[in-house]
């Protein structure tokens, strides 16, 4: 699925971008696995000032694709927005992103978004940015608790993610985006990817 395929119509590929985990496995699997060269790739961040706590770093390292160059993601969240320089030691991990999709796929071309929510859910708020922006594939890392690996996925009724906690964002969009949406469990640094579609639950992928 990685391999470049000049004949194919160009794509729109979301990652939703945050400063965890799951996000910088979300990402690594849509640089090794899902993007072509004449594709865009899209970071978006949904910002909630209020959820920010202490600085979350981390240490990962991202193959380049047809290389053993490896990109260093070292990723940060200061406050919700782009750093100013003002905090020592203060990171934009959406930078940081950007700078590993650049030597992960250096001619793909790739924006980074940060949108406020606007008084809707996390869930809701990525579901229009899909439909504003045209996007065709949807990546979103993924933490699946034993509860919901067992009892799956309930919709809420109306269809909103208000007040119901139990509800994974993931799953939730998996179920609810007008495009294709992937979400991805890494599974340490060379064990693979465990991957969740409306069609495929539970697929796993060699990394």
């Amino acid at each position: 699925m990685a391999a470049s395929n000049r004949n194919a119509q160009p794509r729109k590929i979301m990652v939703v971008a945050d400063p965890t985990r799951e996000s910088a496995g979300a990402l690594q699997y849509a640089l090794s696995h899902a993007v072509l060269e004449q594709d865009e790739l899209i970071l978006l961040h949904i910002e909630n000032p209020s959820s920010w706590r202490n600085t979350i770093s981390m240490f990962l390292k991202m193959p380049s694709l047809g290389s053993s160059t490896t990109a260093s993601i070292d990723l940060g969240g200061g406050g919700g927005g782009p750093s100013t320089g003002d905090g020592e030691g203060a990171i934009d991990f959406l930078e940081e992103m950007k700078h590993a999709c650049r030597v992960s796929q250096p001619k793909v071309r790739v924006r980074a978004f940060r949108v406020e929510m606007d008084g809707k859910d996390r869930a809701s708020n990525i579901l229009s940015q899909t439909k504003t922006l045209g996007i065709d594939v949807l990546v979103i890392g993924q933490k699946r608790s034993l509860s919901s690996a067992l009892l799956g996925y309930k919709r809420p009724a109306g269809g909103s993610m208000k007040g119901v906690k139990a509800i994974d964002t993931a799953e939730y969009l998996i179920q609810n985006s007008p495009c294709t949406c992937v979400a991805v469990q890494r599974k340490g640094n060379n064990g693979g990817y465990v991957l969740n579609t409306k069609t495929q639950r539970n697929f796993w992928l060699l990394a």
